[in-house]
Formats: C-alpha cells, structure tokens, sequence
C-alpha cells in the first residue's frame, strides 16, 4: 500500500491571454505548491474503488477516481486499486484540491502498477483530466500555459509563508466558468506579468512579491458578494497585500517569515474566522 501527499497550490500570477476556438482560455500562470494537502493511500484491490474519509459513499465524479480509470484504459492495465482520501484542502477553495488528488493518484498507481511512465507522459494524461493536473505531476514552482498542459519547470521558490483564509460566501455553479465567463477581452493580457515574475524567483529577488497578479481579482467582488468584508479582516490582522487564491474564494498574502505569518494567523484565529498558516514545498518534496 502507498500512501502519497498531494499539496494545494497558490496561482502567484494568473493571466488570461484570450479565449480559444474550443471554448477554453488561453492562459499564463506561475503556480506554487504549498503544505496544505490531502492523503491518499493506493491499495491493490481486484476492482479500482475509491473510499472517501468524510462521506465513505464512492463519488463517480471525484477526480481521483476519473484518474485511475483513466490511466487504466490509456495503458491497457486491468490492476485494480481502492483509494482513500482523506481530505483537508478545502473544495471549491481555488487551491486545486481535485486536480492534486488526480495527479497523486497517477503518480502513484504509476508505481504500484510498475507502468515506468514518464513524468511528461503523465502530465499528458492529466491534461484529459483537469487544467491543473499536468501541474500537480511536478510541483514546485511552475510556468503554465495553454489551457494548462504546458508546464516550464522554474526554480525552486525556497522556504516561504502563506497565510489563507477562507471566506464564508456563496460560491457560484460551475466557478471556474463562471468567473471566466465574468472577464470582458479588455481584462485579457499577453503573459507580462509571468515574464516579470520568473526572473525574480529564479533570483530570489524580493520572491515576486511586487508582482504578484490574478485576473479574476477584477471580478471577485461581483463573482463573491461580501469577500470585500475578508479582505478587509485580513488587513485589519496585518497583511499588507492580499490576494485570490486561484478562482478563490478562499485569500492568502505572501510573507518572507514565520513570526509575522503567526501574528497574522493568531489574529484571525481571534476573530473566529478560518485561517490557515502554510509555507511553500519544493519540488524535491513531492512524492513520486
């Protein structure tokens, strides 16, 4: 039996570039992966079933599930696996939670199925899956582009605090659409903010904080009535710059040290909302 992390992520910069002829958008983003994460254990069984530690009722739309069939048919492999999932990255959180799932599951069935699949090949599957997934096969700090199957592999960010917070306000259906679908062309960009931050963390210098960017910012208030309200909290706890994770809802702000991150995080621990205190992992940590 396999037991495998698999981390949420923060976009540090997400463009969109223009909307494709498929219906998806072309994107540019530097992705991050971070401490939080789920854990899954892969256990060979006849058939592929997945346990999850919350509900225990099998979910046909989990995406970890979707990946051990998927690797399955692609492969021709007929192993079996039952997967549990224990989770404890937020859903519908903008952190990726399904997508990292997904990509442990490849990875690790990868290994317990002894198919000797190439990282990029898994990433190739992954993409059939979610947008995110060819991310989560590398971790550490990506360039991403496309609909999110073209991942440049940056230098590693080194040790970093986050802190989130998770907002209570209503999430729209189909978020990630739903946001996009927000976005006039005049939001649209051309990759700059990518291209200024990949050389200052490949550096060190000041780990990309001036240019940290995320389109949807632009529509959250509308796409998330009363975050503005969280905002405004997490200011009040001391966080000079804060930011949308993903397509949110949930915020975070960048910090270069641990006491600072505790501050913000006790305070808003004191005003009894959800915060988490997380630190960056690089992509030597992942499990392959």
């Amino acid at each position: 039996m396999l037991t495998l992390r698999a981390y949420a992520k923060l976009n540090l910069v997400l463009e969109v570039l223009g909307r494709r002829s498929d219906g998806y958008h072309d994107i540019s983003s530097i992705m991050q992966t971070i401490s939080m994460h789920d854990v899954l254990t892969l256990e060979p069984a006849e058939r592929i079933g997945l346990k999850l530690s919350l509900s225990g009722v099998e979910d046909r739309d989990n995406l970890a599930l979707q990946a051990a069939h998927m690797l399955g048919e692609v492969t021709g492999c007929k192993r079996g696996v039952v997967i549990g999932l224990e989770k404890h990255i937020p859903a519908g959180a903008g952190l990726g939670g399904g997508s990292s799932d997904a990509a442990a599951v490849l990875r690790g069935l990868n290994i317990l199925w002894r198919l000797g699949l190439t990282a990029e090949k898994l990433a190739a599957i992954g993409a059939g899956i979610g947008s995110d997934v060819p991310f989560f096969i590398y971790g550490g700090a990506c360039l991403v582009e496309g609909r999110g199957e073209r991942v440049t592999l940056l230098e590693d960010l080194g040790q970093t605090w986050f802190v989130l917070l998770k907002p209570e306000v209503p999430i729209p259906p189909r978020k990630t659409a739903a946001l996009y679908g927000m976005l006039p062309p005049a939001y649209y960009s051309d990759g700059a903010f990518s291209a200024r931050m990949r050389p200052q963390l490949e550096s060190g210098t000041e780990r990309g904080k001036q240019v940290i960017f995320n389109v949807f910012e632009k529509v959250m208030s509308a796409a998330y009535p009363g975050l503005d309200m969280y905002i405004n909290e997490f200011c009040l706890a001391g966080a000079s710059k804060v930011h949308l994770a993903g397509s949110g809802p949930v915020l975070f702000t960048m910090l270069n040290g641990n006491r600072q991150a505790s501050d913000i995080h006790a305070a808003l621990l004191a005003r009894k909302l959800e915060a988490y205190i997380v630190t960056s992992v690089e992509r030597r940590e992942i499990d392959r």
